[in-house]
């Protein structure tokens, strides 16, 4: 049995590098083995030299576990970007058996709970003297490429035998951090961030400009900024959002940059923000001065408490209990519209259980653990151990910021010296979800393009105010803080050309058509188009604009209630998705032997914002097309409001008041609101509509009968 606690004093040993444990004079050899005893063993984890890189840039988040008989007892800080991490470090352990070696690990961090092993070794703790400090350096390695040069870490420990009366004090205190470590992806407030401008930013390029853009990091969440090119006093207006996961706050950590084409990115200067220095619930105007460089940065910083957002067992159910459930919907009722605008909705996530898994481990099983995640919101349950059915019963509340977002649920088989293995996930709009209902839903693979072993039985509920929801429509997209970085891929850089072909090829033929008409090719139907021009140049008015497009919605509606859509499936667009995956397989490998595109990195990058162009280009024409398809109804209706207002508006009110309104409103929002965010309410509704892309993503796939988990289950016995 061990106890263990974490102590804030960190001894002054010195360090000496390669010292090997002394074998001989007082060590504890000579203590009977057998006869359990009581010992502390304190140890001081200093830092590590040439640790193995596991990130893109060359780097690594490096942090330490020690573990004694299988049991975690201690798990150092993460030290960001450092291949020689400094921890200076001290935690003290008590142990019975001496004969159980304290296990190091050592991980790199990453917040998509996908952990790198980078090296673990052993320390022999029957070789230690009592009571004498002595200076370790353990080499690591892994135990599958025993070849690796993996670094090493440097420790300081003393052994010292002690009296069964502290026994109840250690394990007081090994309580008290086992509880830190089971509640660290629970919030306890929400920081807003507004990132207003830059002044007076230090010139980094030769025409005496910068291209500057901001990082932030709070802990293991970022945000980085957009590029404003060729100027030293930007005007950013961002708004977004961190979780604050400790009770005293945390610090800020803030750079500044400078982007350069084709090299590095050239450092401007860097701040921070101590959030315990904040009040709550009030708005903070910050002027920092940028140090190791010059300017500032002016930021609105608010922190306000966390609303509801929990994990409990299915016993313990919201929307079961009448009272709670009550209140929720006078939360959300059409009659408080106008309180609290960001609070949209409250959504209810009962993760139940999934049957059918992938076996991930030789033993041909698993150990799967399921991650919840809305937006930037991520929660997840417990591990079950060595099964293909697991069941977790948890249930998961979120608060509802937009109603176009979309629930990810991703299992994982958790893997101790690995990284988690991915197992399976779906993503469900939270406007399809049909409530209180449990579904099967198919697992599919990180493309979400195709199916994957096992299902998942999930039950969601969805509580909102539809004012609210059409309201956030009108404002910018939150956008996700950890996304994967963008990368060159033949065949996204080929499917994107397509989807941008057919959406050019649309308008080509549009002009095609017309033309046709000019040249009486078909003269029924261009008498037809000559009649019609004359008729609408005669009666036009500016009204009749989103009138038309009213009409189009509508007619479009009809076809579909009437069950003659002609709507098709997007099968180029499907096919060319489900074979990425196993392009993009093909493009590490090609990757791994030539390395020619990450040579030329200036190549890379010009062909990676080529094909992000396209792909803008051609999800804004496919969204378009979507609207009028209703694809998603929701917003297909608030279209129709939006465009029978502006019927009636330019029908009523001469357009010279129009354009009068518009121009003052332009012109006095600088003045009026000095921090207000600038947005176009269009491209902000058009950016919830989902492209084509993203509709063959979210498609909910069929079970397959033959591949059923009662099938699989005596297919197994046999």
């Amino acid at each position: 049995m061990l106890y263990s606690c974490k102590l804030k004093s960190v001894c002054n040993l010195p360090v000496i590098y390669n010292k090997k444990i002394n074998t001989t004079g007082t060590s504890n050899t000579d203590v009977p083995l057998a006869v359990p005893g009581m010992y502390q063993l304190d140890i001081t984890l200093r830092r590590g030299q040439s640790l193995a890189a596991r990130d893109r840039g060359g780097t690594s988040d490096p942090y330490v576990k020690f573990k004694i008989g299988g049991k975690e007892v201690f798990r150092s800080k993460i030290i960001h970007k450092s291949l020689n991490p400094v921890w200076e470090e001290k935690a003290c352990l008590l142990v019975e058996h001496l004969k159980e070696p304290l296990y190091i690990k050592v991980f790199d961090y990453d917040f998509g709970l996908q952990d790198d092993f980078m090296g673990s070794a052993f320390l022999d703790l029957t070789q230690l003297e009592l009571n004498r400090p002595t200076d370790v350096t353990v080499t690591l390695k892994d135990p599958h490429y025993p070849d690796h040069d993996l670094g090493i870490i440097l420790l300081s420990v003393v052994l010292t035998p002690k009296e069964g009366e502290h026994r109840d004090v250690f394990q007081t205190q090994s309580l008290r951090l086992s509880d830190i470590h089971r509640k660290p992806h629970l919030w306890r407030g929400i920081v807003s961030i507004t990132l207003i401008e830059g002044r007076d930013l230090k010139a980094m390029d030769s025409n005496g400009l910068s291209d500057p853009y901001v990082k932030f990091r709070l802990g293991h969440q970022k945000y980085k900024s957009k590029i404003m090119p060729k100027t030293l006093n930007p005007q950013w207006r961002e708004q977004f959002d961190f979780h604050l996961y400790e009770e005293r706050g945390g610090i800020i950590d803030i750079t500044a940059w400078d982007k350069d084409a084709g090299k590095r990115d050239d450092f401007i200067g860097r701040c921070q923000i101590d959030l315990s220095a904040l009040s709550r619930e009030q708005t903070h105007k910050l002027e920092l001065q940028l140090e190791e460089g010059e300017g500032h940065l002016v930021l609105l910083v608010t922190l306000t408490a966390s609303a509801t957002v929990s994990i409990s067992d299915l016993s313990i159910n919201s929307l079961e209990d009448p009272k709670e459930r009550e209140e929720i919907l006078k939360r959300y009722s059409p009659l408080r519209i106008f309180h609290n605008l960001k609070d949209v909705g409250f959504l209810q996530v009962k993760v139940i259980r999934a049957e059918g898994l992938m076996a991930a481990d030789v033993t041909g099983k698993s150990d799967p653990f399921c991650v919840v995640e809305l937006n930037n919101d991520r929660l997840l349950t417990h591990t079950v151990y060595k099964n293909l059915n697991p069941e977790w019963n948890k249930v998961f509340t979120f608060n509802i910021k937009d109603i176009h977002s979309v629930l990810e649920v991703t299992v994982y088989d958790e893997d101790r010296d690995r990284s988690a293995d991915f197992l399976g996930k779906v993503a469900i709009p939270l406007l399809s979800i049909q409530n209180g209902e449990q579904k099967a839903y198919v697992l599919k693979n990180k493309q979400l393009t195709g199916p994957t072993k096992g299902v998942i039985y999930l039950e969601i509920d969805v509580i909102f105010n539809a004012v609210k929801a059409s309201l956030r429509t009108l404002i910018p997209k939150e956008q996700k803080y950890i996304e994967e970085e963008n990368r060159l891929s033949k065949q996204l850089l080929l499917r994107n050309f397509i989807r941008m072909k057919r959406c050019v090829m649309v308008l080509v033929n549009a002009a095609y058509y017309i033309n046709s008409c000019f040249d009486w090719d078909s003269p029924a139907r261009s008498l037809a188009a000559f009649v019609l021009f004359l008729f609408v140049v005669w009666n036009f008015e500016l009204y009749m604009i989103p009138m038309v497009l009213l009409l189009l919605l509508t007619w479009n509606y009809f076809l579909i209630i009437s069950g003659k859509d002609n709507r098709q499936r997007d099968t180029v667009v499907e096919d060319m998705l489900e074979d990425e995956e196993e392009e993009d397989d093909k493009d590490d490998k090609d990757s791994e032997k030539k390395g020619f595109i990450n040579k030329i990195y200036a190549i890379q990058e010009v062909c990676i914002s080529v094909q992000n162009i396209l792909d803008e280009v051609a999800s804004f024409g496919e969204r378009i097309k979507n609207t009028f398809n209703w694809t998603i109804p929701f917003l297909s209706w608030l279209a129709i409001v939006a465009l029978c207002a502006f019927t009636v508006i330019l029908y009523f009110i001469p357009l010279r008041y129009i354009v009068l309104v518009w121009g003052i409103n332009k012109f006095t929002k600088k003045l009026r609101s000095p921090y207000a965010i600038d947005n176009n309410e269009l491209l902000d509704f058009l950016s919830r509509v989902p492209s084509d892309v993203q509709v063959v993503q979210y498609q909910e796939l069929k079970p397959d009968p033959s591949h059923s988990p009662c099938k699989r289950k005596k297919n197994n016995l046999g």
